[in-house]
Parts: structure tokens; sequence; C-alpha cells
């Protein structure tokens, strides 16, 4: 069999199918396989989010309510216009009470769909001001969300919850409660008005409605669930398509388009399940109000002919019953119509607001400390870190003292906590025990962006943004002169390349830009370079240049670090000979510290990682 033509069944490892692992990944993290839910509860988190908009919603309810009264008036007006026509059969039509009754029942028609179209206005700025002030708040909580978060969901399903999930909310919901208001009180209205005018046709009437009543709410209560499933289905779909787009490459390198192929196959097989199931038993709904409105119908029209054959009732009391039947069927078909809407603004509001109330950092207002003249002197006092969990510790007691101005170099093999070393020193996760400070103040006191503030820092992951070359380099620090950006590409060998470009630094990037990986880390060297933070982060800053870019770029890094304090992450340890200290990490702990001649002439774990890269090379 071909590799392109798998199927679900033959990618099976031990005994497991692709579907089976994808749907155990799946029931872990913030979107776990659907369940019970709270739908009651949704709508009260909306309901108060919201309540900025919701005194435009409540008056837009009551214009709802006035034009669905004025219309209850119109059916006893219907029949005293029957009643003359039948009786001016007779004994000569009346028309200018035939005029008068006319024109009167046609006003009230024109005035309740004036309210109608100002309510639906109303309804419409509303949801949209609050789907707006939703997306702002999510786009500020990601801001506040911790690192770990971002590593246990998926990106896709993030978009999918501050794009689709918002929308599906704001839109559906804001409509659907004012659907029910004005439904509610068409209902209630009609009935009074019934059972006012002839209680044994009102219970004619109610009664052939209870059929499709019950079986509605069956309906909503069924098919619930896989509206949940659906949505949460289409932001799993929405982030499998999110990794395999921006990793294409590496799918196409490995061959691994029908892996790839399989699992979205799976996510797609169950979004296609759930949303048929929500549609189809939702479908049921329409119908079901159909034949529920016609059964009324039938039922006033045999109940009301024997009435009138024994003088109960005028034909006229038929008629304005016909039309209250429709009125009273009216609001359950519209409710019908609406559950699909308001079923997935339910699921969705379930995702939105899981995302809404996640765990935050914690508050900084408290955090005051500032430092108004760095030097740059770093000391680790005992620091312990652990991802999430305490029990999962990365770093165990890490204790080192970098003086101003001092290169520090950390090595150590993959996993022995480097990166999450730096990412603590920049407050990107919080410290587990210990402290870290600067210049003498603990940074637990200062707030993130003060921390951030005092270093640059140059990832191995290169980030582009669209946007000009110049407002790359010179990203978030607006006010810099055009010599400052030439001079930093210059030192980083970038600006002759630029040059020849057609319009040189106004030349437009964005993060599918046309530039080799080198190009791209040399840019965001210049961007590290141009900020001038009294301290430096290099992350294996020079591991996507070439051997003759990394020498330029290690003399522009030599002397951007010169009275600076420089933390430096290397794993080819010949780019960190001239360090002022090398620390070196195994499982969390430094091992050993010192200069490289020193821990060369020492024959320990550094000799044995230095070694090791020039024996891989012969």
């Amino acid at each position: 069999m071909s590799k392109d033509n798998y199927t679900f069944g033959d990618l099976e490892k031990n005994g497991r199918s692709i579907h089976d692992d994808i749907m155990a990944e799946i029931s872990g993290g913030l979107g776990s396989v659907p369940k019970a839910k709270d739908p009651l509860a949704t709508v009260k988190k909306f309901l108060v989010y919201a309540q900025r908009d919701l005194a435009a919603v409540l008056f837009a309810a009551a214009v709802a309510v006035l034009g669905t009264a004025l219309v209850l008036f119109t059916p006893p007006l219907l029949a005293d216009l029957t009643d003359l026509i039948a009786e001016g059969m007779m004994t000569g039509i009346d028309l200018g009470a035939i005029r008068f009754l006319g024109i009167t029942i046609a006003a009230i028609y024109v005035v309740s769909s004036l309210l109608m179209f100002v309510q639906g206005y109303i309804v419409a700025n509303a949801s949209l001001n609050t789907s707006k002030r939703m997306r702002t708040d999510l786009a500020a909580k990601i801001n506040r969300l911790p690192m770990w978060f971002f590593n246990k969901n998926t990106t896709g399903d993030i978009l999918s919850r501050i794009a689709n999930d918002v929308d599906a909310l704001g839109q559906n919901l804001s409509h659907g409660i004012t659907t029910l208001v004005t439904s509610l009180a068409m209902l209630v209205g009609s009935l009074i008005m019934m059972f006012s005018t002839n209680w044994i046709l009102a219970v004619a009437a109610v009664s052939a409605s209870l059929f499709g009543l019950l079986a509605m709410m069956l309906i909503i209560a069924v098919s619930q669930k896989h509206f949940d499933g659906q949505q949460l289905y289409l932001g799993k779909l929405n982030g499998q398509v999110e990794e395999t787009f921006s990793g294409h490459t590496t799918v196409k390198a490995y061959n691994a388009e029908a892996q790839m192929k399989a699992s979205f196959g799976v996510l797609n097989e169950e979004l296609r399940k759930h949303s048929f199931m929500a549609q189809f038993l939702s479908g049921f709904m329409t119908p079901i109000m159909f034949f529920m409105d016609n059964l009324g119908y039938v039922a006033v029209s045999v109940v009301g002919a024997a009435l009138v054959l024994n003088g109960e009732i005028s034909f006229g009391v038929i008629v304005s019953f016909i039309v209250y039947v429709r009125y009273f069927t009216q609001p359950l078909m519209q409710v019908a119509e609406t559950a699909q809407g308001i079923q997935i603004a339910i699921a969705s509001g379930e995702r939105v607001f899981e995302l809404m109330h996640a765990e935050e950092m914690p508050d900084e207002n408290a955090k005051t400390k500032t430092i108004f003249n760095p030097q740059g002197r770093v000391e680790f006092n005992h620091v312990r870190f652990g991802y999430e969990n305490t029990d999962k510790i990365v770093i165990h007691d890490f204790s080192a003292l970098a003086l101003p101005g001092q290169k520090v170099a950390i090595v150590g093999p993959t996993g022995a906590g480097k990166t999450t070393l730096v990412n603590l020193l920049m407050r990107f996760n919080e410290l587990s025990g210990g402290e870290i400070s600067i210049d003498g103040i603990p940074h637990s006191q200062m707030s993130r962006e003060e921390v951030h503030s005092l270093f640059c820092m140059v990832l191995q992951d290169t980030w582009i943004f669209e946007g000009t070359i110049r407002e790359n380099i010179v990203y978030n620090k607006p006010y810099v002169d055009e010599d400052a950006v030439q001079s930093v590409c210059k030192a980083v060998g970038m600006h002759h390349f630029i040059k020849t470009l057609p319009k040189g630094y106004d030349t437009l990037l964005d993060d599918k830009a046309n530039l080799s990986s080198g190009q791209k880390q040399l840019l965001t060297i210049a961007r590290a370079m141009i900020t001038n933070a009294p301290m430096l982060i290099l992350d294996e800053a020079t591991s996507s240049v070439d051997t003759r870019t990394e020498l330029k770029v290690q003399q522009a890094m030599d002397k951007l670090m010169e009275g600076r304090t420089s933390f430096v992450i290397a794993h080819r340890l010949s780019t960190i000979k001239n360090a002022d200290i090398i620390l070196v990490l195994k499982n969390g702990d430094i091992v050993e510290k010192g200069r490289h001649q020193e821990l060369l002439s020492m024959g320990g774990f550094y000799a044995e990682l230095y070694n090791s890269q020039f024996d891989r090379a012969s």
C-alpha cells in the first residue's frame, strides 16, 4: 500500500490507531472532550460581562415588548372587521367603519414594525460593541497568562476562541436573549387574550401545541452536547491546521503528509459528526413547530365551528383565534429557529470564559521597585524552579554571581536548564524557591516591564513581523535616527545586503519574508543592539549563521557587551572562550564554573562537552 493512501485503521501502533492517540491528546488540556456543561452559568457570565451594554439591550427588549403588545390588539379588531362584513352582507356594509378598522390595523402593524427595526438596530450595535470589548480584553488577557499556558494549548485553538467563539457568542446570545424576551411577551400576551376571549377555544389551541413544546425541549437537551463538541473540534482543527502549515517544510522533509492528513481527517470527521448531529437535531424543531401551528389551526376551526353553530361565539372570534394561534406558536417557532444559534453561543461562551478566567500571572501593581542607574550586578541565590507543579523540578539549587560588565556563559547538554534559567531571569516564569536580585534588589519586587527594560535579548528562534526592515529593527523604539539604524546594521554585517534591496531599509517584510535564517537572525541581533539596554541575553544567537558571518557577529557582540553584564547560552563552546565565567549546568545544577582554560585543565564535564564537539566533527 502506498504511504499516501493510509486510512485511519492502517495507522496503528501497538494496537492503538492514530484516532485513539489524537482523542487521548484532546481529552487533556484546556479544551477537553465535551461533557456536561452549565448553560445558565454561561448566560449569567455573559450578562455580567455585557452589563455596560445591558441597559441598551433591556431598552431594546422593552421596545420589542411594546411592539409585541401592539400586535396583540389586532385580532379583536380583525374579529370586529369580520363581523361587520358578515353583518353588512345582509343589511349593507358600513364602509366608514370598515375603513377606520382597516387603517387602525395597518397603523398598528406599521408602528410595531418600526419598533422591531429599532430593537434590531440597538441589539446589533450592543452585540458588536460587546464582541469588540471581549476581543480587546482577551488580547490583553493573553499578555497576563503564564508561559506554561501556551505550552499546553495550540495557537490555532486560542485564535479560534478569540475570533470564532467571540463572534458566535456576541451575535447569537445577544440576539437570542432579546428574541426570548419578546417571544415570552408574545406567548404570555396571546394566552391572556385567548383565555379572556373564550376559554374553550384557548384550551383547544394550547393543547394542540403542548406536543411540539415538549418535543422542542427534548431536542434542545440532547443536541447541546453536540454543539459543545462542534465548537471544541473547530478549535482543535484550527490548531492542527495552523501547526501543520507553519511547519510545512518539516512535514515535507519527513514525508509526514500521510500522517498529518490522517490526523486532520480524524479531527475533521469528529467535527463533521458533531456538526451533523447538532444541525440534524435542531433541524427537527422547525417542522415540529409548523406541524404544531397547523394542528392548532385545525383544533380552533373544528371547536370554533361547533361553538358558532351553538350560537356561543361569532364567526369573527374564530378569525381572531386563528391569528392568536399564530401569535402563540410564532414565539415557539422563533425559539426553535434561534435555538441553534443560542446553543452555539453557549458552547462558544464556555470556551471564551474558560480562556478569560484562566489562571493569570501574579498581580504586579504592588511591585514598584525601580533601578534608576543599573550597574548590572546579578545574583542567583538558591534558585529553584519547576513547571506548574513543584514536584517536577528543573532547577534544583542554583546559586551564582555575575559582576557588572562580566560575560557569563551558560553551557550544558540539552535539558540541563539553560534556557529555563534565562526565562527565570527575565521573569517569563516565576521562581518556585530562592531569589534573583539585580543590583541588590530582588527582581520579584520589580514589575515584569521594569525587568524586561533592563535587558536586550536575542533568541534562537527569530521573529520577523509584517513591516519594513527599519520597523523590524527599531521595534517598540520609534524615536531612533537613521544613522543609529545603519550603524547597528553595519556592525552585524547587514548594511550592504539591505542597500542592494529595491527599497533599502523601507523594504517590506513579514513572517514569511524571503530571507535566510541567518539574515533573519542578524536582523534580530540588530534589534537587540538598537535597544541599548544595560544587560544582554543571547540564547544561541549565532546558531543560524555561517562560520564567516559568525566571526563578524561575534566581534559586534563583543563590542556590544563592553560595559554590560551579558548572559550567553551557547552549544558551540568555541564561541565562549573569552567569557569571564562559564557556568556548566547538568540536571539543573552547577557542576563546574570557571574560565575556559581552567575548565579544560580540570578535565571534567566541561572538557568532555568541549572535546566531544571535535570528536563528532572528526
